[in-house]
Order: C-alpha cells, then structure tokens, then sequence
C-alpha cells in the first residue's frame, strides 16, 4: 500500500503539477490565438446566445436535451466543492493575488471549454439507444481517425473510474461532512455513533435519488439540472454578495490586496506567501481544477443538445467557465478577504485553509449558526450537482469502452458507490480518483490541438453566414 501510495503521489504531483498546468494554460492560449481570440471578441455575442435566451422555451427531440440543459448538466459536474473550499485554499496558500492568476486561467480557459465543445457536437454520434454521445473519445475516434480510438479508449478508462472518486464519493463525503457541521453547530453534543447513523441515512437518500434521476434516462437528467443548477447558483451568489456588501468599504482595499499580491505576494501577506510562482501555481490550479476547462468532461454532456451548429453550441462552453470561476470563485475569494478587512477573520496564510473560513466569513453577517447552515447548503448543492453530471461523464465513458449494454451495470455500481461514499474513509482510493481526473486531461489535450483546426474552420463559417444572414436581413428592409 505504501509503494502504491507513492507511485501514486509522484503521478498526482505531474497531473496536477506545474508541467500539467503549463500544458492546459499553453492549449489554452495556443486556441485562443488561432480562434483571434473568440472568446473576448465575441463575448457579447456569447452572453446575448446563452443567458439571454434563458427564457426561450426550446424543445428537445428522444435522445437530447435542450442547449440550456446541456449545459446546465455540464455546470453540474463542474460548479462543485472546488469553488467553496477550493478557492480558500488558493487564497490562504497562494495569497489574494491568486484571484488575479485565476481570473487569468478563467479568460483563457473559456477558449479551451469552447474548443471542446464545439468539438463535441461536431463530431457525436447516435447509440443504440438513439441517444446522442459525444465527448474527447468520439472526437479522438471521429476527427483524428479510428486508429487514434486506442488514445479514446484510454480518456474512458481514466473517466469512468475517476468518476466513482472524485465525482462520487469525494463529493458524497463533502456532503455528510457539511451537514454533521451543521448538527454539531446546533447541538454540540452529538456523538460519532449518531453521526454514522446520519451519514448512512444521507447515503441512502441520496442513492435513491441519483437512481430516480438517471434510471429516468438523459431528458430526466437535463430536466432535473436545468432547475437545479440555477437554483444553487443563485442562493450561493446572493448570499456572497451579502456579506461583500456589507463589506463594501473594504473593496478597494481588498482589490489592491488582489493586483499588488499577484506580483508580491509577500507584501501583502506579511511574508506567509513569499513567493509569486507559488501564487501563480494555486491561481492557476484552483482555475482549472474549478471550470474543468481542457479536462474533456464537460463536452461529453454538451454533446446531448438539440443544437445542430457546434458553434452555438460552443459558446456556451464560454459562459459556463464565465460563470464558475469569474462570477462564483471571485465571489468566494471577496466574501473571505472583505470579511478580513472588515471583521478582521484571520486567514492564517501559509496554512492550508478550509471550509471553516468561510463558515466564519458568514458568520459574520449572518451569525455562526446561520453561517454553517448556508455554507452546508451550498456544499451540499454544489456537491449533489456534481454527482449527476459525472454519473453521465462515467455512463459514456464506459459505454464508450463496452458498448449500451454496460450503461445500466455502471449506472448500479455508481449508485453503490454513493453509500459508500457516505460511510466510509478510502483516502487512498480517492486519491487515486483525483489522479486519474487529472490524467484525463492528456488525451484530451491532444485531441484539441491536433483538431484546432477544425475550431478554427467551424468558427469562420459560422460567423461569415452570420454576417452574409445579417446582410440580406439588412437589404430586404432598404
């Protein structure tokens, strides 16, 4: 177990290290250069396509869901523990300055998620079912040839067995944790034995509602996240907005505290964060680790939309990454910093903080009790969401692999899983689901880059008969 421990720590340390997060940011940019930049010049474009039709009723066909419920699914797998937890650690290790570095990775980022994506519905498929799949192993089989299918192979097998870790279990412990939390808050004497009692029962539920989601079949699932997604979302952003509200004062303050720690971090935090690369290493990390942008997730659910044109459907790869880390990281990295200025809540930098920070941050708005509570909510939400949009991410990457006939086996085992999750500790396993999450992102990698040119191609065409549309439009009217 111990050599198995540390051959695992020294991959980990490649797949979530500096080398993997250069190769990400350097996909990231090489895109954004050949695409001229799509993501900035064609924000408005992107935003006027996404949340502006939120409204629109749009109907989905068998096997599909709707482009809003595409993507909602796919936020579902990324808006998770990472953008509450995650963010405190970068700024408590990494200084404020890492908002500025994740702000960075988040604007470049959004041209790899559009990237995929596009990619995704260019080149899906039907199954068996008549359910559309997609995703980095059908544009490895599709776009690059079938004698590339061996390197789609190898993204599914990394897919399908991080998704029982770090989309599953991890997450489920997460959940059982925060609201123990929340129990112990308001009855401090509640023993570990009622704990195992709750934890069971939560895993319980919670299996029973993830089979009720995914044995429903993929139009449940997109019903289910198009309601779910928004609904989490805005309760964690109007709470944040709260307490940085009230807060406000400190603003100017905290965003000195962001520009200048960015490129000394020392002189913000008094020396606990002296470095600018390990700044830049957390700002980066969280970033990626928060949107998924380059890991080849999210593309296997935008791959299920009704949308035809893998363009529009690729912009909203822009607003997802949009709004997970520069609207809810940021908001969680300004609650716990004006918190600080304002409440004087010690960060401790240097020191690995948690979830207890930004219980505090609440808190101090809201009272302890109330704090835990909507911090435990939001885990919870965030959390919950994550699990359905990876019970679809393994259900295709095993499918991929096996054929339809794997599809219900998974699914069962997954489910399992979740009980698991909620009662018992298998810090190694887990480890080496979180391993396999970042190894996925090599094949995929790949893919994008040898396929940039087809983003590139699909990008031209799309907006040239936007243009020559707009045009005739414009002629008629003379």
């Amino acid at each position: 177990m111990a050599l198995i421990e540390s051959i695992n720590s020294a991959i980990n340390g490649f797949v979530w290290g500096v080398p993997m997060l250069v190769l990400l940011v350097g996909t990231g940019i090489l895109m954004t250069l050949r695409t001229r930049g799509v993501q900035f010049r064609k924000f408005g474009y992107a935003m006027k396509n996404t949340i502006g039709k939120i409204f629109h009723k749009t109907k989905a066909g068998k096997g599909e869901m709707t482009p809003f419920q595409a993507m909602s699914t796919a936020l579902a797998g990324t808006v998770g523990t990472g953008n509450i937890a995650g963010i405190t650690t970068a700024v408590t290790l990494g200084g404020p300055g890492a908002i500025f570095w994740l702000w960075v990775t988040a604007l470049i980022g959004m041209c790899t998620k559009y990237a995929e994506v596009t990619l995704a519905v260019k080149f899906r498929e039907r199954n068996k079912h008549g359910d559309w799949v997609g995703g980095p192993m059908y544009y490895i089989k599709n776009g690059l040839g079938k004698n590339w299918k061996w390197l789609g192979i190898l993204f599914s097998i990394f897919a399908a067995l991080a998704a029982f870790g770090i989309g599953n279990a991890v997450q489920v412990g997460n959940i059982v944790t925060s609201v123990n939390d929340v129990i112990v808050a308001f009855n401090p004497g509640f023993s570990e034995e009622s704990q195992s009692i709750v934890n069971l029962v939560l895993g319980i539920a919670l299996a029973v509602l993830t089979a009720v989601v995914l044995f429903g079949g993929i139009k449940r699932l997109g019903a289910v996240t198009e309601r779910l997604v928004p609904v989490m979302a805005l309760i964690y952003i109007v709470c944040c907005l709260i307490v940085v509200i009230y807060y406000a004062d400190t603003l100017p303050a905290v965003f000195r505290d962001i520009f200048v720690g960015a490129f000394s971090p020392a002189g913000v935090t008094g020396g606990a964060c002296g470095s600018m690369i390990l700044c830049i290493t957390w700002g980066v990390k969280r970033g990626v680790f928060s949107n998924e942008a380059g890991l080849g997730s999210a593309p296997m659910a935008h791959a299920t939309t009704s949308e035809t044109d893998p363009v529009k459907q690729g912009v909203y790869g822009i607003f997802e990454v949009f709004v997970d880390t520069i609207i809810i990281c940021t908001l969680s990295g300004l609650t716990i910093l004006c918190a600080a200025k304002g409440a004087g809540l010690d960060l401790n930098y240097g020191t690995e903080g948690d979830t207890g920070l930004n219980v505090a941050a609440f808190g101090t708005v809201f009272g302890d009790q109330f704090g835990s509570l909507l911090i435990a909510v939001g885990l919870a939400l965030f959390a919950y969401s994550t699990v359905l949009g990876w019970a679809l991410y393994g259900t295709r990457a095993c499918e991929f692999i096996f054929g339809s006939k794997a599809i219900r086996p998974y699914q069962i085992i997954f489910i399992i899983i979740i009980v698991v999750g909620a009662t018992m500790d298998l810090g190694l396993a887990w480890d080496i689901a979180d391993t396999l999450n970042g190894l996925m992102a090599i094949p995929n990698l790949i893919a994008v880059i040898a396929l940039s040119g087809v983003v590139v191609r699909e990008t031209k065409r799309h907006f040239a008969n936007k243009a020559e549309a707009k045009k005739i439009e414009e002629e008629s009217k003379q």
